[in-house]
């Protein structure tokens, strides 16, 4: 699979998914030894303008297991440069040089793009802009998918929480609507339902979708439990408890079916679950160093 830039999820087929996942599939063997000095002569640029230390993180763990170099800043927009007024391409161009890829995490939708436009060396979109795009976490939660339900093809799910600013879910969905018999269950409070754009992407695509306000009517019916935060003013306008799953709940739901979380968690999640073999969401997180690793390998290998 070659790959130049990683922006959006709606760019990869499916093909292109499953070529994706047998890579991730052999770095587990490759972390499982320690990893390689492959991709020594290498050198991995994170420019965030956000925080996110879980993202961060695994794409560092996933560059040192390929052997490769990594230059870091989660405080792009505090450089002297930005404060100053240099614009997103001028910093993007300089650090090409510097650089044979380019993590970005930015304040503003469609600033991977942005980048992607000017930039000398792969760019990969580690979040952009609230309600943008994450599209390695979808690829990581497709991926777990994948390994723990066995399918996507005619999969049920549940998206919980704030639905219309959240980057996770709204990346995620995309990947969805790329396969067979999907139904996804939004599951949020009116004013946070997934957004026109995505539905109408559904719709086009003819994937069967619901909205629903309380978690407790559909568990039952779903095989991934996919949950997000509600922030604190959306928890004070709700009943919190519709979009919360505790071991009580877990009792409803089928034995074969799996929870899962982008991280962190806030209230939505009781620690009480997290000892059920249904817990996917600490799985899901080693599943993103190896879809990241493979993400870096095939942009590199180009």
């Amino acid at each position: 699979m070659k790959l130049r830039h990683v922006i959006e999820s709606q760019q990869f087929t499916v093909p292109a998914l499953m070529e994706l996942f047998n890579l991730a599939d052999g770095m587990e063997r490759i972390v499982a030894r320690g990893g390689t000095g492959d991709y020594s002569n290498r050198i991995m640029a994170l420019l965030f303008y956000e925080h996110s230390t879980r993202t961060r993180f695994s794409f560092e763990s996933a560059m040192s297991r390929l052997g490769g170099k990594v230059i870091t800043t989660e405080n792009a927009i505090q450089f002297s440069s930005v404060m100053h007024g240099e614009t997103l391409e001028d910093t993007v161009r300089v650090v090409a040089n510097y650089s044979d890829v380019i993590v970005l995490r930015h304040n503003e939708i469609g600033g991977a793009a942005r980048a992607a436009a000017v930039s000398s060396v792969p760019i990969i979109n580690a979040g952009d802009g609230k309600g943008g795009q994450h599209p390695t976490q979808a690829l990581l939660d497709l991926y777990t998918i994948h390994r723990e339900i066995k399918t996507i093809d005619g999969v049920r799910i549940a998206m919980v929480g704030n639905l219309a600013d959240g980057r996770t879910v709204r990346s995620l969905a995309y990947l969805l609507g790329k396969f067979e018999r999907v139904k996804i269950f939004f599951v949020a409070p009116k004013t946070l339902q997934m957004k026109q754009d995505i539905v109408d992407y559904l719709q086009h695509h003819n994937v069967w979708f619901t909205e629903e306000e309380d978690l407790r009517k559909i568990i039952d019916e779903v095989d991934v439990v996919y949950m997000t935060r509600l922030g604190p003013l959306e928890r004070e306008k709700t009943d919190p408890t519709r979009f919360y799953i505790d071991e009580s709940l877990m009792k409803f739901l089928p034995k074969k079916s799996i929870v899962m979380h982008p991280l962190p968690r806030a209230n939505e999640i009781s620690p009480e679950v997290d000892s059920d073999p249904r817990a996917a969401y600490f799985r899901q997180t080693r599943n993103g160093i190896l879809v990241r690793m493979a993400l870096l390998a095939s942009v590199l290998d180009v």
